[in-house]
């Protein structure tokens, strides 16, 4: 049997689109967002890649919306997104792709961040920012209120009273169904669930990346929230194609785990994580993802894509599961602080 086969046999008895080569899953896991929240897909689409975010060339708007159909076709019903994705850009070709489709979409939207020719600039989370942030996501996605919407970062400009408290009035209002948070510390978190309960807390996790299992994750458990986890792959490097050195415009060369030595060691890790997947029959970029949705039940996996040809092999992955002895070979090569050097994460 050959690979693709080894992949897609789990889907062979399931409905198969031939104009668009996807295998189309109705089973996906779900997960309750916060203590008393919503279920959501366990496998999260992340539709940033959709869009231009550092000034390049804006894909394919058709594949996109074919992306987001092909997902919600399949189960996937949480789309994530950001006010300043493409300086809007995504949100409107989110409100275009689920015009007829909004009951089956859950849509999770991130603001504050301020963009200037597509580089960051700064952040905004004043109150009176958020009431206008609010106002023009609604009308780009084309709808009444956004499931679950939150601050892409806490950066203390702001008190978290005043920033929790006021998405807390826009439920009020109607605007917002659920409070997500996104990047912060573990006692922001306890402080913005004392304020309004949280029922998201969206960050980085990956094999390379579990530093949060010190705090964060804990204190997210404890209070019940969920953990949608984006970057599951590392940037790429979980994805066993890196090669050292990275390309001259590579922008992953301005963090350290992507330079020199540092690559290199760290790639001789991935060959592991490669050997595995190889004896699964899988990809390693699979195993990454599985080994983040493996984490708890109160896990999403949250997996950036732009391209339908992404979904089969990234659904699959929802179904891998691994022996006592793989999880401990994966735990024990990448484990806290074993891959060298600083990325965005650590900032």
């Amino acid at each position: 049997m050959s690979r693709r086969d080894k992949l897609f046999e789990p889907y062979r008895q399931v409905k198969y689109i031939l104009k668009f080569d996807i295998y189309i899953m109705k089973n996906i896991i779900k997960i309750q967002l916060g203590q008393n929240g919503p279920l959501v897909s366990k496998l999260g689409l992340g539709c940033m890649r959709m869009s231009s975010v550092w000034g390049g060339s804006i894909p394919d708007e058709r594949e996109s919306i074919a992306t987001i159909h092909g997902a919600l076709d399949s189960g996937i019903n949480f789309l994530n997104t950001g006010d300043f994705y493409g300086a809007g850009h995504n949100e409107m070709l989110i409100g275009k792709a689920i015009k007829e489709r909004r009951d089956d979409a859950f849509i999770s939207v991130k603001f504050g961040a301020i963009f200037h020719n597509g580089r960051p600039v700064g952040m905004d989370l004043r109150p009176i920012a958020i009431k206008n942030f609010i106002n023009y996501s609604l009308t780009r996605l084309g709808i009444e209120t956004i499931d679950l919407y939150q601050p892409c970062r806490i950066d203390n400009s702001v008190p978290v009273e005043e920033i929790i408290g006021t998405i807390a009035d826009l439920i009020k209002e109607g605007k917002v169904r659920h409070i997500g948070v996104s990047e912060i510390t573990a006692d922001q978190l306890r402080k913005a669930n004392s304020i309004h309960p949280i029922s998201a807390l969206e960050i980085g996790y990956s094999l390379a990346d579990r530093q949060i299992e010190n705090e964060l994750l804990p204190t997210a458990k404890e209070l019940g929230i969920a953990i949608v986890a984006f970057a599951n792959t590392a940037e790429g490097l979980l994805t066993g194609e890196m090669k050292a050195p990275l390309a001259e415009k590579d922008y992953r060369n301005h963090f350290s785990r992507f330079q020199g030595e540092n690559l290199i060691n760290n790639l001789e890790k991935v060959e592991v994580l490669k050997q595995l997947a190889s004896n699964k029959g899988c990809t390693p970029t699979q195993v990454a993802i599985a080994w983040v949705k493996e984490q708890g039940a109160h896990m999403m996996s949250l997996v950036s894509m732009s391209r339908r040809s992404r979904l089969p092999e990234n659904i699959a992955a929802m179904d891998i599961v691994f022996t006592t002895e793989e999880m401990n070979t994966l735990n024990t090569t990448f484990t806290i602080g074993a891959i060298a050097g600083g990325t965005y994460l650590q900032r």
